[in-house]
């Protein structure tokens, strides 16, 4: 693993004193590879991007690292499992485990296949070769980086309370219940069930959003996925939350660019912030 990952994460570290608390952006990453080379044009791939996520969420503004990918999720998603492949999309012996999800199913799996409108990407399957390099020189490195900001705090504070950041579009994509509809709140929470953290701290975060105007849900078809199944063990006092947020709240889906809404969800996403550091040392406290 090369040292230089400059072209792969970038870390943005607390820019006043440091709250126990760490952000992730997995899918915000717009640098692609000089090797991913779909079929399809680009307006039928960047609808995959998390558009300005890494700048959405103010983690460190309010003493918070933020961990962005700067690849795009299309190429490679570090926010799924590393089985979450089918030998089926791959030429050649690979040699890593596979394990395909209902996602890969879909073609939004570990390396898509497929655009978000279904479109094959590439007109023949990635040579085992390629895949292996995806992964070790993007996909692991992130999830490393991500381990070490998370213990590196939780050593700090004795708790650390994980927020894995992310946008959806302004209706709901094909493959869930409800495709097509208008979404109708502004953010989504996801714990796995309350599983990656407890009911009562992903209710002090839907609070603070809902004090700021903002409607909120929780588990609602988006429950969290890989990162937070992996980070979440409140018992150990490593909390984990998915924060979705829909495009249409801060952005212009179709011309890619801020709307007038950024400031306010931004300054929301602050509130709660503060709102989940203060809880978590709470419940370190306790």
């Amino acid at each position: 693993m090369s040292d230089d990952l400059s072209s792969v994460l970038e870390v943005k570290p607390p820019l006043i004193a440091r709250i126990p608390v760490v952000l992730d952006s997995p899918h915000s990453g717009t640098m692609y590879p000089a090797d991913f080379q779909p079929q399809v044009s680009m307006e039928e791939v960047r609808p995959g991007e998390d558009s300005f996520v890494d700048e959405l969420f103010p983690g460190p503004e309010h003493g918070a690292p933020m961990l962005a990918a700067k690849f795009p999720r299309v190429y490679i998603d570090p926010n799924r499992a590393m089985d979450d492949i089918s030998s089926e999309h791959i030429d050649g012996e690979y040699p890593g485990p596979t394990n395909p999800s209902a996602k890969t199913d879909l073609g939004i799996g570990l390396i898509w296949t497929r655009s978000i409108s279904r479109q094959l990407l590439y007109a023949q399957p990635l040579s085992a070769q390629a895949v292996e390099h995806r992964v070790n020189t993007y996909w692991k490195p992130y999830r490393q980086r991500l381990r070490e900001l998370i213990d590196d705090t939780y050593a700090s504070h004795g708790v650390v309370m994980h927020i894995n950041c992310h946008s959806m579009p302004g209706h709901w994509p094909e493959g869930f219940d409800r495709a097509g509809e208008p979404i109708g709140v502004d953010f989504v929470l996801g714990n796995r069930d309350h599983t990656t953290c407890s009911e009562e701290t992903a209710n002090v975060a839907r609070r603070a959003l809902e004090s700021c105007g903002y409607a909120v849900a929780i588990n609602d078809q988006l429950k969290g996925v890989d990162i937070v199944r992996e980070q979440g063990r409140p018992d150990e006092g490593r909390h984990s939350l998915q924060i979705e947020v829909v495009r249409d709240r801060y952005m212009d889906e179709s011309t890619w660019s801020k709307s007038d809404g950024f400031e306010g969800v931004q300054k929301a996403l602050g509130v709660a912030i503060d709102a989940l550091a203060a809880h978590v040392v709470e419940l370190r406290d306790r």
